[in-house]
């Protein structure tokens, strides 16, 4: 990491236990998801029945089929994280000193090894690197719906709205900041860049391949480019 070099100083930031740390990236697809939840659905709802016309029904279902990107994105933090345990599991060993007349006793996981009071050292792929570029990269592809959406500036839908832009996008600045953090002080180069190239690949494969099929939770509304947009948040 590079705060073993001089040209990073000593924050709080490099304690594993700031509240940046334990009450955001702890959580961060907790935060990710219940934000993007309400949102999500109140934008789709309102695009369906506004700007595509449908019924009431159609949109709900459509609503119901973008929700699904939020169930994709579980299992992949789900897959992930389990893979980052296991690929740290089979590449480690416990550090423990010996007691006396007794031979060093093997551990089988990083678990049982701290649990003993020993150091399991092994290749611990960054797994915020992994969650907070994944994490950012879907907010913004998803509030990028406002460039379609047309509410009155009096109705209550748009205070509900604007209250939820705001919340995900200074989620998505404290992401970025604390993926910042990680980059300078935990981890090596090759788990860090692992990591967010894992992330990256989870958002490309989503966004930019599987969700352009129709058998996919789909594109955030409406699926076309933005020059071809006739309606207007600012509206």
């Amino acid at each position: 990491a590079l705060k073993d070099s001089d040209l990073v100083p000593d924050t709080p930031l490099q304690n594993k236990r700031n509240p940046l740390n334990v009450y955001f990236v702890k959580m961060a697809w907790a935060w990710t998801l219940w934000l993007l939840l309400p949102f999500m659905a109140l934008s789709t709802y309102e695009l369906a029945r506004g700007t595509l016309l449908l019924g009431r029904a159609r949109s709900a279902l459509l609503v119901l089929r973008r929700l699904c990107a939020l169930l994709v994105g579980t299992a992949l933090w789900f897959l992930c994280t389990e893979l980052f345990a296991l690929v740290e599991n089979i590449t480690g060993h416990c550090a423990l000193p010996a007691l006396p007349g007794q031979p060093p006793r093997p551990f089988a996981s990083k678990r049982e090894c701290q649990q003993h009071g020993g150091v399991w050292n092994g290749f611990d792929i960054s797994g915020h690197c992994f969650l907070l570029s994944y994490c950012a990269m879907m907010i913004l592809e998803e509030v990028a719906v406002l460039e379609a959406l047309s509410i009155e500036h009096s109705s209550r839908l748009r205070l509900v709205i604007n209250a939820l832009l705001v919340s995900l996008c200074s989620l998505a600045v404290i992401w970025v900041f604390m993926f910042l953090c990680t980059a300078l002080y935990f981890h090596d180069f090759s788990q860090k860049l692992l990591g967010v190239l894992i992330g990256l690949s989870a958002w490309y494969g989503t966004y930019r391949f599987w969700y352009l099929k129709p058998f996919s939770p789909g594109l955030p509304l409406p699926n076309i480019p933005l020059s071809s947009k006739k309606h207007s948040y600012s509206r």
